[in-house]
């Protein structure tokens, strides 16, 4: 935006220091003038008889005092204005020191260098917290910004790969007008329900990471139950127990969302599981302020330098790939960790005893003042 040309900081302060200044001395030279002249006399006389009048002294007066006075009062003046001139300019300079290197590490970060830190020494006051919180926001957007860049480049990637395939089937189909047309279909299907699948997970995260969405009750008892009631097939397919217990869990967001969330953790709990002869447990409860989603499941021992790396977009685990029909493009639990920050929880993610993941959302409970929210311990 353009402004029009105005002083500068340092000229604003050295004018009110040097003005503090002036009307400093101006009231010290009020001072004496109320205090000290105004009692001497205009004229001063002799109280004694003219006969017994003798040769006195100089005795000055008033007006005497005030033409010796007013000269060096101006001089006075005259100096206290350039002395608070000149020291304000310099206090001025030192104090909006600060100020500038800020102001510089601003417009760096303006032209893309977000790695310069300002890092201001010394104890804390007004300028020092700006720096730090200045700095701090650097380094998060910092670390978003080259999440975004990773992001883009693999979700480029991920997508290239079923394009690029189907790309392939499509001129092997052209070469060889022998080859069986609903297998090529077949192929060409899966490829494109996997691009959709993909798309579909890329619109969900960014929709989480904006946070633009609007907020109604939620129970997350209920998304669990029906997350559940709609990947028991899935779970009987695999010889998977499933089961959903705990109590009522108010939370204030997306519905749509939440839901996603939900299912998202428990299909991966099913897939990502035991051969056969697993077990998926869902627990739900809300305790104090707090609404709690529990996903347990069993598998195979997880390394715990593999757990912290499973929210990232596309990083499945070595321990965690599959190589079925629901394998996956790496970013459920990242749409998941996009869901829970965009409702301002927090996401926990722990290796299974003696195997499997545990993973714990918890949200601000969001139960009406009437009915504050309580420890809920029921099983269904």
């Amino acid at each position: 935006m353009t402004r029009a040309p105005g002083l500068s900081a340092r000229l604003k302060l050295t004018l009110s220091y040097a003005g503090f200044v002036m009307l400093a001395g101006g009231l010290i030279l009020a001072t004496v003038w109320v205090f000290l002249l105004r009692y001497v006399p205009e004229v001063v006389e002799n109280p004694r008889p003219p006969e017994f009048a003798v040769p006195l002294r100089f005795v000055p007066d008033r007006s005497d005092l005030l033409r010796a006075f007013a000269p060096r009062a101006a001089v006075v003046l005259a100096f206290l204005l350039l002395f608070g001139l000149a020291g304000g300019w310099v206090l001025a300079g030192r104090m909006l020191a600060p100020l500038s290197r800020i102001t510089r590490a601003t417009r760096l970060a303006a032209d893309g260098s977000l790695s310069h830190r300002i890092r201001l020494a010394g104890r804390g006051d007004e300028f020092r917290e700006l720096s730090d919180a200045f700095d701090s926001m650097l380094e998060r957007l910092e670390a978003h910004v080259a999440e975004q860049q990773r992001f883009a480049a693999n979700a480029s990637h991920e997508l290239r790969t079923p394009l690029a395939v189907s790309r392939t089937l499509l001129e092997v189909a052209r070469r060889d007008p022998t080859l069986d047309r609903d297998e090529l279909i077949e192929r060409l299907y899966a490829m494109n329900t996997r691009a959709i699948d993909l798309t579909e997970a890329l619109l969900v995260l960014s929709r989480g990471d904006r946070g633009d969405f609007a907020r109604e009750r939620v129970d997350l008892s209920l998304l669990a139950e029906e997350a559940a009631e709609t990947l028991l097939p899935l779970a009987e397919q695999r010889r998977i127990t499933l089961d959903v217990s705990g109590g009522t869990a108010p939370v204030s967001g997306s519905a749509e969302l939440l839901l996603r969330m939900v299912m998202n953790l428990v299909q991966n709990a099913v897939v990502h599981n035991l051969p056969s002869g697993g077990s998926v447990h869902v627990h739900t409860g809300a305790y104090g302020d707090t609404s709690v989603l529990r996903v347990e499941n069993t598998g195979r021992p997880l390394a715990p330098a593999v757990v912290p790396t499973l929210t990232e977009p596309f990083q499945r685990g070595a321990e965690r790939v599959r190589t079925d029909e629901h394998a996956g493009a790496g970013l459920g639990l990242a749409i998941v960790r996009s869901i829970v920050r965009a409702h301002y929880g927090t996401l926990d993610l722990a290796p299974g005893t003696p195997g499997g993941l545990v993973v714990t959302v918890r949200l601000r409970c969001a139960a009406p003042e009437a009915l504050p929210c309580r420890s809920s311990d029921t099983h269904r």
